[in-house]
């Protein structure tokens, strides 16, 4: 009599998540749902991580495998996103929408919001709230959702 052909890694049975797979999970749901809640506030990667219980180096790369990119990223992410409805509300400065939404540096907002937008943030200001005029502000923000990893076009070159 034959045994029974032994199981693989390949086999469902066996490649489903663990327990503690399914715990890093949530607790990487709870860091994004931090940021996305505390966007704002002075957030960085050791403190998301101190709160999750995991070490710094353990919780970046967990997020990116988990997410795509580091908490880091997704972070600055949320801060473009928020800063592109307020400068479409056009009642900011672009300095004051940099500190609103929780950059202390304005060149790095500043470069960031290039990164991921295409153009600068008083580009973004001049031209958005006409491009958006008249759609509800749902529709304008998925329409105007930044890419993310910097994925922006490059701009064709002015010839003339």
């Amino acid at each position: 009599m034959s045994s029974p052909p032994a199981r693989g890694m390949d086999d469902p049975v066996t490649t489903s998540p663990s327990a503690t797979q399914l715990r890093d999970f949530a607790r990487l749901r709870r860091v994004r749902d931090r940021i996305d809640r505390e966007y704002a506030q002075p957030l960085n990667v050791e403190a998301l991580a101190r709160g999750v219980h995991m070490s710094a180096g353990h919780l970046s790369r967990q997020f990116k495998a988990a997410f795509g990119e580091s908490p880091y990223s997704y972070l600055m992410t949320r801060r473009i996103e928020r800063a592109m409805a307020l400068l479409r509300r056009g009642d900011l400065s672009v300095t004051e929408v940099c500190f609103t939404v929780g950059c202390a540096s304005l060149g790095t907002f500043s470069t960031r919001f290039t990164e991921l937008v295409g153009v600068s943030p008083s580009v973004y200001r001049r031209d958005a709230a006409d491009a958006t005029a008249g759609m509800p502000s749902c529709v304008a923000r998925q329409v105007t959702k930044p890419i993310r990893n910097r994925e922006a076009p490059d701009r064709e070159p002015d010839l003339a």
